[in-house]
């Protein structure tokens, strides 16, 4: 089912931009509130890879889990309307929590590469809709997810070793030589920061492994709870990894960590 993201007035517009406006919802049917995966492809900022939108909703659903696929906006659109896009997204999800039969304490962002990059703002970055004009019920919702699954996540721009191409095609180039530091997601963990699952591939050839360490570093010194699997190969952009051996059980693992830290029920 799709859902409609906003109604008429639709944050950070650009008119000439692609806006697809809309969640697409996998729920399966309980007689409980039970967990929901905010499911965020990853393809740079730049497009929304398939592979990592249904076919994930699916597999959480098999383990007992609703799920949303978010079609955010991507380039030319810039910064904040992709973070508005999902974070409107965890707001409908808690308002309509009795309706769809969902724990409002259990919504966890998951996403792949640049949307593993947005899955990490989401547990983050300041809200960016709650104070706009026209803002409804739902924007009083929080816009914070109660855990992050971040995929060979690119957290950070950092010219180094980050993924400076995303940052450019979320903020433009010029914003991004002067912003990179803060929308690189390791340097926004907090005391507050919620439980995160992370697993990347030590050769992934995109995204550097390093954006997953020192990520976990950052949450070791604030004390917060994730969990972290290296895998020794596999290329960039695996999603459910179905061919490879060894990485093909991160999905199990994931589902496995929201039930035990995060539904608790």
């Amino acid at each position: 089912m799709e859902i409609s993201l906003w109604g008429d007035n639709i944050p950070y517009l650009d008119v000439g931009a692609d806006t697809p406006n809309s969640m697409t919802t996998y729920f399966i049917e309980t007689d409980k509130p039970l967990p929901c995966i905010v499911v965020l492809p990853g393809g740079g900022y730049s497009e929304r890879a398939p592979h990592e939108g249904e076919p994930i909703a699916k597999f959480f659903n098999s383990r007992g889990m609703h799920a949303v696929v978010v079609n955010y906006r991507v380039a030319p659109n810039r910064y904040p309307a992709p973070l508005a896009d999902a974070q409107r997204a965890i707001k409908l999800l808690r308002a309509r929590a009795d309706e769809w039969k969902i724990d409002p304490d259990s919504i966890v962002t998951l996403g792949f590469s640049a949307g593993g990059h947005l899955s990490g703002a989401c547990a983050t970055l300041e809200d960016v809709t709650a104070a706009r004009v026209g803002a409804d019920e739902v924007d009083r919702q929080s816009a914070r997810p109660n855990g992050a699954i971040l995929c060979y996540a690119a957290l950070s721009n950092n010219e180094e070793w980050g993924n400076y191409a995303c940052g450019e095609n979320l903020l433009g180039r010029a914003r991004c030589r002067l912003e990179s530091d803060y929308f690189s997601i390791e340097n926004r963990v907090t005391d507050e920061t919620p439980p995160v699952f992370m697993w990347h591939t030590s050769d992934d050839p995109v995204v550097n492994v390093k954006n997953a360490l020192v990520f976990g570093e950052r949450m070791r010194e604030h004390n917060r709870k994730f969990e972290l699997h290296i895998y020794p190969h596999g290329q960039h952009g695996l999603g459910l990894a179905p061919d490879t051996e060894d990485v093909i059980n991160w999905a199990p693992l994931a589902a496995d960590w929201v039930m035990l830290n995060i539904y608790k029920k």
